[in-house]
């Protein structure tokens, strides 16, 4: 039966299918119609929210999964770019907002995100390993306290507030639907990004050297250049995951990059599997599912408790997280 309907499909639409992948039209239209069965709760808390925290973690998965560098400052980056749209933009804290139109705002934060994200890559560019989460884990401690303590250019620990989505072709892009599609939209855009890169010389080149860097040398690859440029990429990723996460919030503070929400991220890849770009999305739905009702199970006490034990269950289980998991069933699965 299905030879037939191969026969009678046109070709281009075979090679359509084959290159995009069945699961992947399936997930974008349960993703499209998700909506019309959520609440305003479950739309922004949850899938939302889950959207912004995947790409965030996108970011991370990019530069540890294919590169092999394990960075802790992607919700650095992330910050940087809230900060620049709170500075740039317009803020009802009364302090800088110079009311840049979001058309120029935008990408201005991304792009500035991402070069002070290759700037990281070329400081750790020399590290390994350990060595490499420590010194960008210095990067993300360091910049969380300057923003602290400095009022002259990031107004302190109060940080901005009042910060509003953009509103244009009469729609407020904060609105539940709106921003929904829109963080849909990046998320898509941002995956997509990522698998093909993956698929592309670059990717494997970046593949080639996180599996032997000294052989790639050796070969004559420019091997700084290929890790700069991962970093440059993760961080217009985290750079567009920051912009949303200012408009979700409507506000950033130090506390939005602290050192928690960056092991967050950590916790969040590892969760979801750094084996695929869809990984971190999946380890952002779990986190945020359980920050949302483990309180309301466990009690406030215990609440990190328990977010800490199914994460060790999970890493005990699976060491690929969900995603070794599912591959696990799939293998068993007759």
């Amino acid at each position: 039966m299905s030879g037939l309907l191969d026969a009678v499909r046109p070709r281009g639409d075979v090679a359509l299918l084959e290159r995009v992948g069945v699961g992947h039209i399936v997930l974008g239209a349960l993703l499209l119609v998700y909506p019309a069965i959520a609440s305003e709760f479950f739309l922004i808390q949850i899938a939302a929210y889950s959207l912004i925290w995947g790409m965030v973690a996108l970011s991370l998965m990019m530069l540890a999964g294919y590169g092999g560098m394990v960075s802790m400052a992607p919700i650095s980056i992330a910050g940087i770019a809230g900060y620049t749209v709170a500075i740039f933009g317009l803020n009802h804290t009364g302090v800088h907002g110079f009311g840049w139109p979001f058309w120029i705002l935008v990408p201005f934060a991304v792009l500035f995100a991402a070069l002070v994200s290759a700037l990281i890559g070329m400081i750790s560019n020399r590290t390994e390993g350990i060595y490499t989460i420590m010194i960008t884990l210095a990067i993300a401690t360091g910049f969380f306290y300057f923003t602290q303590q400095n009022y002259a250019l990031f107004n302190g620990h109060s940080g901005f507030a009042g910060i509003d989505a953009p509103k244009f072709w009469d729609i407020n892009w904060r609105d539940p639907m709106p921003f929904y599609y829109l963080c849909l939209g990046c998320a898509a855009l941002s995956y997509a990004a990522v698998l093909y890169a993956s698929r592309s010389a670059y990717g494997l080149t970046l593949q080639a050297v996180r599996d032997n860097a000294r052989r790639m040398r050796a070969l004559g690859y420019d091997v700084t250049r290929h890790k700069v440029l991962a970093y440059f990429y993760a961080g217009l990723i985290a750079g567009l995951a920051g912009v949303l996460l200012v408009w979700f919030n409507g506000r950033i503070s130090p506390g939005t990059i602290n050192v928690s929400a960056a092991i967050n991220v950590l916790v969040i890849a590892v969760i979801g599997g750094i084996r695929h770009p869809i990984g971190p999305f999946v380890g952002a739905v779990v986190v945020v599912l359980i920050q949302t009702f483990a309180i309301d199970i466990v009690g406030a006490e215990r609440y990190n408790t328990l977010i800490g034990l199914i994460f060790l269950v999970i890493v005990f289980v699976s060491p690929d997280g969900v995603l070794g998991l599912w591959e696990k069933v799939k293998l068993r699965t007759p």
